[in-house]
C-alpha cells in the first residue's frame, strides 16, 4: 500500500476542479479524524440533524440555516422569520420551550416572500409539546416541514406527598381538602410515595330522596354516605367510616354529584285518591373513584284501602318512608348492600284514621314509624373530613292527615320537615338545603287536592390527603 502525503491538493489550473478517484471508488476516513467546511458546500447536503440554540427565544427573531431553536411562548405569542436567502438543502428547527404553544402560539412568517410549505403566509404552530423542522427545497413549495413531533416527552419529579387539583381547595394542618359540590374532575398531579402519603380519604354524599305528596307522604331518604378515615384517626369521622382510604394515581378523577329528588307531585282532584300518584322520585347517585354512593329514596304518597296494593317508600341509600292510610312500609336503605352501611330504612306509614306518613331514613338512624309519633326523618352523621364539624344525609319528615297529629322533624343533617296539616292546601313540604343530601318533607293536610312534597338536598363530594 502506498501513501501520499502532500499539505495541499489543487486543481491543475487555476479554479479548476479535482477530481478524487473514479465511480465505484470508496474512500475511507479514519476515525478520529476532523474535517472542517470553511467555504461552500454541494451535492453532500446536511446529515439531517441542526445545530441546537440552547438559550430560550422569548422575544421575535429571524432564524438562521442549520440552526434549531427553544421557542419559549409561557408570556406570549413569538414571531419567527425564516432563514433569508435560503439554498436548496437549507434546514432549521424549532421547539415548543415550556409547552404552551397551544396557549400561546408560535407564529412562522416568510422572509422576502419565500414560500412556506407552497404559501406566502404565516404558519401557526399551535400544538402543545411540538417541535418541528423545515427544509428549503426550492421556489415553488419554499419550506417543506418534514419532521412534525405533537407529542412531548417530559419527566415527572415525584415528591413524597400528593398534589393535585379541582373543586374548592381548603387547608387542615397538614391536610388539603378539595370540595365538589357539583360535578368537575379531581386531577392528580403527583400520587406521592410511600416515605410520605399515598392516601386519599374521601366523605362521597348522594341527593337526598323527595318527600311524598298528598295528604300524609312519607319523609325522602337520606343519600347514601360513605366515608374513609385513616387509622389512627386524623380527624373525627362518622360512625360509618371505613378505614379503607384510596391509594391514589397520576390521573383524573371525574366527580359526580348527585342531584335531589323531586318531591311527590300535586295530587288531583279525584275523590278516589287514585294510587301512586304523589310518589316522590330518588336522589341520584355521587361518584368518586370507586366509591358509589346510592341516591335516598322518594317518599311514598298516602293510599285509600280502596285504592291497589300499597306500595312502599322507595329504596335508596337510605330508604323514604311509607305513606299513611294504608299501612305502606317504608323504603329499604343501604340498596345496593356496601360496608359499612351507606344508610337506613324508611319509616313505615300508619293506616286508617292515623294517617301518617313515615320518617325518611338517615344515614344512621331510620325513620320513625307507626305507632311511634311524630315520624321524624332518621339521623344523619357528622364529620369533621372538612375541617369543620358538619352533619350530613338527615331523613325527611313524614306528614299527617289529621291535624291532631305532629308533623315530622327532619333528622339532623338537612333533613326537611314534613308539611303541617294546617297549612293551606297550595302550599308544597319543605325541601332539603342543598349539598347536605338530606330528604325531602313529606306533604300532609286534608282534601283531594294537596300541594307537593319537599325535594330532596343535593349530594357533595370531598376528598382529603396530607401533602405534607
Amino acid at each position: 500500500m502506498s501513501e501520499l502525503k502532500v499539505n495541499k491538493i489543487s486543481p491543475k489550473t487555476a479554479c479548476g476542479t479535482t477530481t478524487l478517484g473514479d465511480s465505484g471508488d470508496t474512500f475511507t476516513i479514519p476515525a478520529g479524524v476532523t474535517i472542517t467546511n470553511n467555504g461552500t458546500q454541494t451535492g453532500f447536503g446536511r446529515t439531517g440533524t441542526v445545530d441546537w440554540n440552547t438559550t430560550p427565544k422569548t422575544s421575535n427573531f429571524t432564524a438562521t440555516a442549520g440552526d434549531g431553536f427553544f421557542v419559549d411562548t409561557s408570556s406570549g405569542s413569538v414571531t419567527v422569520t425564516t432563514p433569508g436567502s435560503p439554498q436548496a438543502g437549507d434546514i432549521f428547527s424549532l421547539a415548543d420551550y415550556t409547552r404552551t404553544w397551544q396557549t400561546n402560539n408560535c407564529i412562522l412568517t416568510p422572509n422576502s416572500s419565500v414560500k412556506i410549505g407552497g404559501v406566502t403566509a404565516d404558519a401557526q404552530l399551535r400544538t402543545e409539546g411540538q417541535s418541528v423542522t423545515f427544509v428549503y427545497v426550492d421556489g415553488t413549495e419554499g419550506w417543506i416541514n418534514v419532521q412534525d413531533s405533537t407529542s412531548a416527552v417530559s419527566g415527572r419529579v415525584v415528591t413524597n406527598f400528593i398534589t393535585a387539583t379541582g373543586g374548592t381547595i381548603t387547608c387542615s394542618g397538614d391536610y388539603k381538602i378539595h370540595t365538589f359540590t357539583s360535578p368537575g374532575t379531581f386531577e392528580v398531579t403527583n400520587e406521592g410515595t410511600s416515605c410520605g402519603s399515598q392516601r386519599l380519604d374521601y366523605m362521597v354524599l348522594a341527593g337526598g330522596g323527595g318527600g311524598g305528596g298528598k295528604n300524609s307522604g312519607g319523609g325522602g331518604g337520606a343519600g347514601g354516605f360513605r366515608e374513609s378515615v385513616p387509622s389512627p384517626a386524623a380527624w373525627a369521622g362518622s360512625p360509618l367510616a371505613t378505614t379503607t382510604g384510596i391509594t391514589a394515581a397520576f390521573q383524573s378523577y371525574p366527580i359526580t354529584v348527585g342531584s335531589g329528588g323531586a318531591g311527590g307531585s300535586n295530587h288531583p282532584s279525584n275523590p278516589a285518591y287514585v294510587n301512586n300518584t304523589g310518589n316522590a322520585t330518588n336522589g341520584s347517585n355521587s361518584i368518586f373513584s370507586t366509591i358509589t354512593s346510592t341516591g335516598g329514596g322518594g317518599g311514598n304518597d298516602s293510599n285509600v284501602p280502596s285504592a291497589p296494593s300499597p306500595s312502599s317508600g322507595q329504596p335508596g341509600g337510605s330508604g323514604g318512608g311509607g305513606g299513611g292510610e294504608v299501612a305502606n312500609p317504608g323504603g329499604t336503605g343501604n340498596t345496593p348492600p356496601v360496608s359499612p352501611a351507606q344508610g337506613t330504612n324508611g319509616g313505615n306509614g300508619g293506616p286508617n284514621l292515623n294517617r301518617r306518613g313515615g320518617g325518611g331514613g338517615g344515614a344512621t338512624a331510620a325513620g320513625t314509624s307507626f305507632p311511634s309519633t311524630p315520624m321524624n326523618g332518621g339521623a344523619g352523621a357528622t364529620t369533621t373530613i372538612s375541617g369543620t364539624p358538619t352533619a350530613y344525609a338527615g331523613g325527611g319528615g313524614g306528614s299527617s292527615e289529621g291535624q291532631s297529629c305532629a308533623t315530622g322533624s327532619g333528622g339532623s343533617g338537612g333533613g326537611a320537615s314534613g308539611l303541617s296539616p294546617a297549612s293551606p292546601t297550595s302550599a308544597n313540604a319543605p325541601s332539603a338545603s342543598a349539598n347536605t343530601g338530606g330528604g325531602g318533607g313529606g306533604r300532609g293536610g286534608g282534601g283531594p287536592v294537596c300541594g307537593a312534597g319537599g325535594n330532596g338536598g343535593s349530594g357533595i363530594v370531598i376528598i382529603r390527603y396530607k401533602y405534607q
